[in-house]
């Protein structure tokens, strides 16, 4: 279960409702945090340069980058707002601020969901950083120009504001909500996690715009999103560490950890793709980790009650906690029929790029929409086979060549 502590934060709905959460309960008890915190505003003005520069750090190694620049946009609009917005909103260079950031913070956050994933410190990243150095340039050239005696609200002429509830224009509002409502459906789609830095971001920047007017609000926004970047940075450097990318179960290194930490009665089943490179060389190799990803599915929806592993290669570990073997060869070969019994798809050859010209050779033309079988041989054994586990899965293997040997598609 260690190796599994932040699977929580991997689902996509957990992506989602999680920062949603917070910002709503940021909401309701900012009163309260102010209250509390009144004796130390020194730290909660500081909180946010130190956590969002943190993030940046670890952002580096981790091979973040679209997280660490999400970072480095609320640390750079944190500066702005303490350094340029503390003045009131009525007086025109104030005024004008607070419009282009609520305007192009949303916009450049919004936008990391579609750029490629690149290290910060590479020719992308310079490409990047000078665009943003152009973004701050016009901007401060467009505020110098403004009369810096003006007093009045210099968006009131052109926009409905929404009175004591919040300063920002109520188009700028639904421009806020819009990004928002995007960048939850992206996460909802493809589940990446730093799809869910860029939504943190952007929910918490807008909570700080949105209500401009309370006191100390982007101090206790900005503080929250960090918190959760770095949990976000947490998680995602545990997937890269023990989950199988191809699959998106655990691998091998999982498994391992696991296995440190079993009692005395378990059960470790082997399983193997059967005929898996006469597969990958008739049909190609993208293919064949089609064929991969469905044996995993199999593996996370049949009821085996069990934690699964992609172990290398074509191969799988089934482990049964507090079972024998003989409580779990039912469900083992209720999942090899269900995978013995499902009709592939063979994508139309036509439809991708071929891996190389002989592979072309070797898969030669075949009819669109042609469906195989596959079938997986599986080898099991349980803790009163040996009292050490390496042991255990030794036996398990054997087990599986066993199978493979008397004709494969078989449980031994």
């Amino acid at each position: 279960m260690q190796t599994l502590s932040f699977s929580v934060f991997r689902n996509a709905k957990m992506r989602f409702a999680l920062p949603l959460v917070l910002a709503m309960g940021t909401f309701a008890v900012h009163g309260d945090i102010v209250a509390s915190m009144s004796h130390q505003v020194e730290v909660l003005l500081l909180l946010p340069y130190i956590l969002l520069s943190l993030v940046m750090m670890l952002c580096q190694p981790f091979n973040q980058s679209k997280t660490g620049i999400s970072a480095m946009l609320m640390l750079l609009a944190y500066y702005l707002i303490q350094q340029n917005l503390q003045a009131p909103l009525a007086q025109s260079k104030t005024g004008l601020t607070y419009i282009l950031l609520a305007i192009l913070l949303p916009l450049n956050l919004f936008q990391l969901h579609f750029i490629p994933e690149r290290r910060l410190f590479s020719r992308f990243g310079l490409i990047y950083l000078g665009i943003l150095g152009l973004q701050l340039s016009w901007g401060w050239l467009l505020i110098k120009h403004v009369e810096p005696d003006q007093t009045t609200n210099v968006w009131q002429t052109y926009f409905y504001t929404l009175g004591d509830f919040s300063p920002l224009p109520l188009i700028l509002i639904l421009m806020l909500l819009a990004l928002a409502c995007a960048s939850a459906s992206i996460i909802l789609k493809r589940n990446q996690g730093y799809d869910q830095a860029t939504f943190i971001c952007l929910l918490f920047s807008g909570l700080t715009l949105t209500q401009f007017q309370q006191p100390y609000i982007s101090s206790i926004a900005f503080t929250v999103a960090s918190g959760l970047l770095l949990l976000n940075l947490m998680s995602c450097s545990h997937e890269l560490a023990f989950i199988d990318p191809l699959t998106g179960i655990p691998g091998r290194r999982a498994m391992e950890t696991e296995l440190k930490h079993l009692g005395r009665t378990y059960t470790l089943a082997m399983l193997d793709v059967d005929h898996f490179k006469q597969f990958n060389d008739k049909y190609g190799h993208k293919t064949g980790d089609d064929v991969l990803r469905l044996v995993a599915q199999f593996l996370l929806n049949i009821n085996i009650k069990a934690d699964v592993y992609r172990y290398g290669g074509e191969e799988f570990t089934i482990l049964f906690k507090g079972r024998r073997k003989s409580q779990c060869i039912e469900a083992l070969e209720e999942l090899r029929e269900a995978i013995a019994n499902y009709p592939m798809h063979i994508r139309d050859v036509e439809s991708r790029p071929l891996d190389d010209l002989e592979g072309k050779r070797k898969r030669g033309s075949r009819r669109k929409n042609e469906t195989v079988q596959i079938t997986v041989s599986i080898g099991v054994a349980d803790s009163q086979e040996d009292s050490r586990t390496a042991n255990v899965l030794k036996v398990a293997d054997k087990a599986l060549y066993k199978a493979k040997q008397q004709g494969r598609n078989q449980v031994a």
